[in-house]
């Protein structure tokens, strides 16, 4: 890590506030405070700014898009959110092994479709696609936010891979 800045001192002290840890993923990036507070921005607009997608919603995406992608970090640390989230600590393992087996509602089951599909074949999305989602209640900014979640954790899943990115052990025990 380089040497850390006041604010991201502060910004680590609070994840340890909070959740009693630093995220590994934010240790890794920084390296580059300027790739640290990019990347924390982008995750923290798409993953807590107000949405009409839900938390729950958001770390269902980060899962079942992780699921396609084989990342391990991610996998580990939004199944412990997804867990914690839905009070099911089964969900969150049903989303990381296949999404299709996990009772979900109908809304929820459009937003998955949608988001592994644009993760395995994104030039195959069409209107059909995205009208399941306005048939399943979402509005055209919902459409957006689901495709920029999945975005992101297409990214996030590459770089956590290419670089041999392990999740902390406290991700393991989570809501379980």
């Amino acid at each position: 890590m380089a040497p850390l800045d006041a604010p991201t001192q502060a910004y680590f002290d609070k994840c340890v506030e909070k959740i009693g840890f630093v995220p590994n993923v934010l240790k890794a990036y920084a390296f580059d405070l300027a790739k640290l507070g990019a990347f924390s921005a982008m995750y923290n607009d798409l993953m807590l700014a107000p949405s009409g997608l839900s938390k729950l919603e958001r770390e269902m995406i980060a899962v079942a898009v992780s699921a396609v992608n084989r990342c391990y970090y991610c996998l580990t640390a939004h199944g412990a959110a997804v867990r914690a989230l839905s009070g099911t600590p089964e969900l969150g393992e049903q989303i990381l092994m296949n999404y299709r087996a996990a009772r979900l509602d109908a809304r929820q089951r459009a937003i998955l479709d949608f988001a592994v599909k644009l993760t395995e074949t994104p030039h195959l999305v069409e209107e059909p696609d995205r009208t399941a989602l306005r048939d399943a209640g979402l509005s055209e900014r919902d459409i957006w936010d689901v495709a920029a979640v999945a975005a992101f954790f297409n990214m996030s899943n590459r770089v956590a891979s290419a670089t041999d990115m392990r999740p902390n052990p406290e991700y393991h025990a989570q809501a379980r």
